[in-house]
């Protein structure tokens, strides 16, 4: 299980290929600097080698091109799908000195963050998936404390009660493991989940 230290997040990953199989059809980057957390999860179209390959394209474009703004990163990403097979995208910024998250969303994908006040934001996503074809977007931006935490999770994750989960300051070490015992082989599966010191 991948972890990223920082010192103005923590963030613990789990990923899981459907069936056991060798290629997962999920990506995932993510990327802490002194200014920002930057992470994109892309579930590519089906499963197997054609859909990873198509998760990557989109992970591949956020880490060549981390300094840009969400909405130029999903434009980048959907771009970067043309003649591929396709795949769900979510992208989340969050910038340190304004305590501000800035997230976008096409597709079946995850995003909740817990304030430590006990106020759950769950963006909704837009419906569909990028492919290369012209698409909208919806970019959601909101103020965080510190203390906050998150978790970005896709569709082969089913989770039905996010908010205990998330509240009574559990530690990131016990949430991961309480996913990692509940995530099925039926689908390919990824989930994050941080926390913001």
């Amino acid at each position: 299980m991948e972890a990223l230290q920082h010192q103005q997040v923590r963030v613990k990953v789990g990923q899981y290929a459907k069936n056991g199989r060798t290629d997962c059809g999920d990506s995932y980057y993510m990327l802490a600097t002194d200014d920002y957390f930057l992470c994109v999860l892309a579930d590519g179209l089906g499963s197997g080698r054609y859909a990873r390959e198509a998760s990557k394209a989109v992970c591949d474009t956020v880490e060549k091109n981390p300094d840009e703004d969400v909405d130029r990163l999903m434009e980048m990403c959907n771009k970067s799908l043309l003649k591929k097979r396709g795949a769900a995208v979510a992208i989340v910024k969050i910038t340190f000195d304004t305590k501000e998250v800035i997230y976008s969303c096409v597709g079946n994908i995850r995003f909740y963050f817990y304030s430590e006040n006990g106020k759950l934001t769950y963006p909704l996503p837009v419906t569909g998936y990028l492919s290369g074809r012209p698409q909208v977007y919806k970019t959601q931006n909101f103020r965080y404390e510190e203390g906050s935490s998150f978790l970005f999770h896709s569709d082969g994750l089913q989770i039905t009660r996010v908010r205990p989960l998330l509240q009574g300051g559990k530690s990131l070490e016990y949430i991961s493991s309480y996913l990692h015992s509940i995530v099925s082989d039926a689908d390919d599966t990824t989930f994050l989940i941080g926390r913001l010191p």
